[in-house]
């Protein structure tokens, strides 16, 4: 959609780091304002600049878009990275106390998932991807089929490029 004055004429996008014109495309697009390395929007409008060359996402359906990044974390078949449990928590609205409250650990212990200074046990993998079923807005209806792919979850934790589409929020792991 293009922005548009109080007369209807079409009003340039700035750049947002130097404040000159951007030209309008279609791309993909590394979503790492999610706190995630990860995750690759599919085929989103993008806003170029030709000096800077930095790129301003158009980002839909924001509150979807972390649903479904929720979900498919919870459904990795990998073990989480820190930066996915961080993820996660934050998509819960939790704070650290509370998040490690609700999974019977150390505040410590959580922190250290986090940072990646410490190794996720294989149970509470499970249990974070559980509670995030669980409790996540939106995400029950898919409690019970992520949770019976738990015994196939590679014990390697891994980060693995996910791919979203914004279309249809669906997503593919690269």
């Amino acid at each position: 959609m293009t922005a548009r004055d109080k007369k209807g004429e079409k009003v340039p996008h700035h750049c947002s780091q130097c404040g000159r014109d951007a030209t309008k495309k279609r791309g993909n697009y590394w979503f790492r304002e999610s706190g995630l390395n990860n995750v690759l929007l599919k085929d989103i409008e993008l806003f170029q600049c030709e000096y800077c060359r930095c790129e301003d996402p158009v980002i839909p359906r924001m509150n979807e878009l972390m649903r479904v990044i929720a979900m498919a974390l919870a459904e990795k078949p990998y073990a989480l990275v820190g930066e996915e449990v961080r993820f996660l928590r934050k998509y819960l609205g939790m704070s650290q106390d509370t998040f490690s409250s609700v999974l019977g650990c150390d505040k410590t212990v959580l922190s250290k998932w986090e940072r990646n200074q410490q190794t996720i046990g294989a149970k509470s993998d499970r249990l974070i991807r559980a509670v995030t079923v669980s409790l996540g807005t939106g995400l029950k209806p898919i409690a019970e089929q992520s949770v019976r792919k738990f015994s196939r979850i590679d014990r390697e934790a891994r980060s693995v490029p996910i791919e979203l589409n914004t279309e249809d929020l669906t997503y593919t792991y690269a």
